[in-house]
């Protein structure tokens, strides 16, 4: 064999904020030279770690991009150039998009102009904001860039500036300011579907998926759960991708067809504790800022549809509707229970956009589905018009009237146990803990509205607790995807109570949701400096870490944490999040080892059951999927 050829430095190593592909690195070399050898990705300049190298050509070999055609040596095939070409889109040298002159005409507003260009190209660098069509002097410009970075919007990494996850959603917010045509507005959205067709693509055509209700509910999930959310647990984008067509296809829409998790998983080649457990992620938990509903038809059959649908706004609003003329009539002298109502608003759904099957189903939802609509009248920050204001008082008072009218509607599991406590609170109303429990229940339950009304009840027994309350109040709102009200609860505890570390050590975590990195690792920083043998502060430091994807920076941060307080609560938490480190900068040795001795601490908790199963499952998973690549790559030797 001759020379070998490698491929750039751009493509063995990527930006901070990017993974290496060994996919693609691993294409590349088949692809430019007539055959490699294992050793040739071994040694530099590749130098790809031998169980990584194992489980990327156990993948590729299985998928029938390349193939073994004598001992040592490996070849790429006909499918292998054309996944090769498909990786290769989008690392070749670009053609810069700018702005139109809608944008551009408006006014000097050079955050704006830095901000379409490094969502629109991926990153700039700062000379192009000098030439033509921008000419932006060196003093702005250098003005405008570190406002950027200072909010969080842009990072500055090798002479390029790259856009956060927060600047993303900055880009959008911007976006509204400006005139643009409806034209216009449907080329924005066309770029940010550009970005995923390859992938979209490639995966209905793998799938056969041909239906084009089912290939526009996937790609509308697709465009609003962002994959990068999750990938540090979930490895395979491709199972990503399996998760939302899973929801996509289970919609109230195509009843009665339904493909259960069983028949998914072995249909879709997706392990079902997988399916299950991420299903449940994103319709049960607050990991998106997109609330899903579930209406369950029977114990093992569920559809899925999600807010600001289609469905769910023509829901939305006849909901509305017949609360809000029920209210009307009432002075007219009609009086319409809670469950008359519900009776009409199922007599109009079911003949409009629901199948008549799913009255039953809807019968149990809609009494929730109602408090969901209450709660977010209710944190409406301010109601300027009259109407508003109408509309929040019959709101405040549909939520009064769900709580306590005894409907059979209204009966389920949560109340009942919801009836239970109130039993032992009423016969000790002075116990915080009880209370606490009564939250937690509510949580559980999605009960965002009767959060608040405790809560408040609460603030005024026990004001000393006001911290503990308003935390609680911060953290019902995050559920309930209101990110920015909660980080002002924060703010204004720190006014009230400047000097009390643990609201900063909060406010850094409601920080980090809003991908503002360089705020919240700042707040840590000096946390960790003014009380260096508080081992919370250096969880917290690796966890939000963890979230912006310095694996290395927070294992440093998770070993002080347990070095200081090795007994503490949390420090199972901090095994199983180093093991989550390691497994993702694939050290398996030292993945597998803290992922035991978290699972094992994790284990002997007895309280707060729902944090220790969901910490026991992320351990099972990471456990498991390390136990199979290392079968793949034994079979493959």
């Amino acid at each position: 064999m001759g020379e070998v050829n490698y491929p750039s430095e751009e493509i063995l190593n990527p930006s901070k904020l990017q993974r290496k592909d060994y996919d693609h690195i691993i294409l590349w070399m088949l692809a430019n030279n007539e055959s490699c050898e294992w050793s040739n990705f071994e040694q530099k300049p590749v130098e790809i770690p031998i169980s990584t190298l194992s489980r990327h050509f156990t993948r590729l070999i299985l998928k029938g991009y390349i193939e073994k055609y004598s001992r040592g040596q490996y070849r790429i095939t006909p499918d292998g150039e054309m996944r090769f070409h498909q990786l290769s889109k989008g690392k070749t040298k670009r053609i810069l998009s700018y702005p139109s002159e809608v944008i551009l005409k408006r006014g000097r507003n050079y955050s704006d102009w830095i901000l379409w260009m490094v969502y629109n190209n991926g990153f700039c660098k700062r000379s192009i904001f000098l030439e033509e069509p921008f000419s932006i002097n060196q003093s702005s410009l250098s003005k405008s860039l570190s406002f950027l970075i200072q909010k969080g919007f842009i990072i500055k990494e090798n002479k390029r500036y790259i856009i956060t996850q927060s600047g993303k959603l900055e880009y959008s917010r911007i976006l509204q300011k400006y005139n643009l045509d409806r034209q216009a507005i449907l080329e924005e959205e066309r770029k940010r579907i550009d970005e995923i067709t390859t992938k979209t693509s490639q995966f209905f055509n793998k799938f056969k998926i041909t239906d084009d209700h089912v290939k526009f509910r996937f790609l509308n999930n697709v465009l609003k759960l962002d994959y990068s959310k999750v990938d540090t647990i979930l490895k395979e984008e491709e199972d990503f991708h399996k998760i939302l067509l899973f929801l996509s296809i289970n919609h109230p829409h195509f009843y009665p067809d339904y493909l259960s998790f069983e028949d998914f998983s072995r249909f879709y080649k997706i392990k079902k504790r997988i399916l299950d457990f991420w299903v449940n992620e994103i319709v049960e938990s607050d990991l998106y800022n997109l609330k899903f509903f579930k209406l369950d038809i029977s114990p093992n059959k569920h559809y899925y549809f999600h807010s600001n649908e289609k469905l769910e706004k023509i829901l939305r609003a006849i909901t509305e509707e017949h609360i809000v003329a029920n209210n009307y009539l009432e002075k007219f002298g009609r009086s319409g229970s809670i469950d008359s109502i519900i009776e009409d608003i199922l007599e109009e759904i079911c003949e409009t956009i629901f199948n008549e099957h799913f009255k039953e189903s809807l019968r149990e939802f809609l009494p929730g589905y109602i408090k969901y609509l209450a709660y977010k009248i209710e944190i409406k920050e301010e109601l300027k018009e009259t109407y508003d204001k109408l509309e929040g008082i019959i709101w405040q008072n549909m939520a009064d009237i769900m709580l306590s009218q005894n409907s059979e509607t209204l009966e389920s599991q949560y109340e009942e146990r919801i009836k239970e406590i109130d039993k032992e609170i009423s016969e000790n109303p002075n116990n915080y803990e009880l209370y606490n429990s009564k939250i937690r229940i509510l949580l559980y339950f999605n009960q965002y509205n009767d959060v608040l009304i405790v809560l408040e009840k609460m603030r005024a027994l026990f004001p000393e607790k006001e911290i503990d309350i308003m935390i609680k109040k911060a953290y019902a709102l995050k559920k309930d995807k209101n990110i920015e009200l909660g980080l002002k609860i924060i703010e204004e505890l720190l006014e009230k109570y400047p000097r009390d570390n643990s609201l900063l050590n909060y406010k850094a975590y409601w920080l980090s949701y809003l991908g503002k990195k360089r705020e919240a690792l700042g707040i840590l920083r000096r946390l960790t400096e003014s009380e260096p043998k508080k081992g919370i502060y250096y969880d917290t430091y690796g966890e939000i870490l963890i979230t912006f994807k310095e694996y290395d920076k927070a294992i440093k941060q998770f070993k002080k944490a347990i070095e200081i307080d090795p007994k503490e609560w949390f420090i199972y938490q901090t095994y199983l999040k180093i093991g989550i480190c390691y497994s993702t900068l694939e050290n398996i040795e030292l993945a597998i080892e803290n992922l035991k001795k978290g699972k094992e601490l994790t284990s002997k908790i007895t309280s707060d059951i729902e944090s220790k199963n969901k910490w026991l499952a992320i351990a099972e998973l990471f456990l498991a999927e390390i136990e199979e690549q290392e079968e793949l790559v034994l079979s493959n030797q």
